[in-house]
């Protein structure tokens, strides 16, 4: 069985226990990283002491993208295009979120992780504005496609459809996206994702 090691509060533990709920592949999954820590035997999976990590048979392996990407080869491949031109047009999207996530970085933290009285109105501007920006790029991209992985859901929406919960639900200012917006409504119909994804920021 999979095992998953990282908080559920993380953006990238989310990715992978949603994809595991989508395929519908058993996992447990132990709380790693914040509050929990990290003891010796994780960090001996995973020298970074980031998460997640997960354990598949013989298999360990950290950083999220890579983990999704290996769960859909292995376990679910009709969610990862065969052809090389068209999982590369997916590919790029899920190498472009971790850029978006440094830009909702400063965001997510002052509005989730400070309190009111702690938090920088023009931290929280300047990062809507960026994370804005960036949205308007995607917003593009699924004008002329449904899904980022193609003309169906597979693995290369599952890291921004993350990042985009934490777009909609974030107390700050953002631009019209309707393009991005149905593709976020379809993603909330997806129980997997209402199960992983959809609970509260903390």
């Amino acid at each position: 069985m999979l095992t998953i090691w990282g908080r559920l509060n993380s953006h990238n533990v989310k990715k992978v226990a949603w994809f595991a709920d989508e395929i519908g592949l058993p996992y447990v999954r132990h709380d790693v990283g914040g509050k929990f820590g990290m003891d010796a035997a994780y960090l001996a999976k995973n020298p970074n002491a980031l998460i997640p990590t997960i354990e598949d048979g013989d298999v360990i392996l950290w950083e999220s993208n890579a983990i999704l990407r290996y769960l859909a080869a292995r376990h679910a491949p009709a969610l990862w295009p065969a052809d090389p031109a068209e999982r590369a047009q997916g590919d790029k999207w899920m190498d472009w979120q971790f850029a978006f996530a440094d830009l909702q970085r400063d965001a997510f933290l002052q509005l989730v992780r400070k309190t009111p009285d702690q938090r920088d109105g023009q931290v929280i501007a300047k990062s809507a504005e960026a994370t804005g920006k960036a949205m308007l790029i995607l917003n593009d991209a699924l004008a002329a496609r449904p899904w980022l992985s193609g003309v169906d859901f597979g693995v290369a929406d599952v890291p921004m459809g993350v990042y985009a919960h934490t777009f909609f639900t974030l107390d700050m200012p953002r631009p019209d996206v309707p393009h991005v917006r149905a593709w976020y409504d379809r993603l909330r119909e997806r129980p997997a994702y209402a199960q992983s994804v959809m609970i509260p920021l903390t």
